[in-house]
């Protein structure tokens, strides 16, 4: 098994730490006071203090347009339910709001976009069957 690995910049590590570690629920790892890691679903996030990437609306998707770039973790649906429930819940402001597209199609997924303190983009994607992830 191996583990996918993304270094990114952040404004400001209280404000990441409360959103990864408070908000998604993920672990912290190992940090100095310049970077902190995280166990994002199983894959390593480790988060810098920087300017972070430019991001546009660039990415045309079905009908929507998605910001690029983005990142983010593909979850079985059931998974992907709850955590979309929690971030309402939580009052989370959406790029795009949970939802489902591309029905009926083997590309078939439920997907909610948003954007951490530092204004990175997050997608977090869910399906029914997680061999639809490759599905053509």
């Amino acid at each position: 098994m191996s583990i996918f690995h993304f270094a990114f910049n952040v404004t400001d590590l209280d404000q990441t730490r409360a959103f990864y570690g408070g908000l998604l629920g993920c672990t912290e790892g190992r940090s100095t006071d310049t970077w902190v890691d995280f166990d994002f679903f199983g894959h390593q996030l480790s988060c810098h203090l920087g300017m972070p990437m430019a991001v546009a609306a660039t990415g045309l998707v079905g009908d929507h347009k998605v910001p690029m770039p983005h990142f983010g973790i593909v979850l079985p649906f059931a998974d992907w339910r709850a955590l979309a429930d929690h971030l309402i819940a939580q009052g989370v402001d959406f790029i795009l709001e949970p939802q489902t597209r591309f029905a009926g199609e083997p590309g078939e997924q439920s997907t909610m976009f948003f954007t951490d303190p530092s204004g990175n983009p997050v997608e977090v994607k869910g399906l029914a069957n997680m061999d639809g992830a490759f599905a053509r």
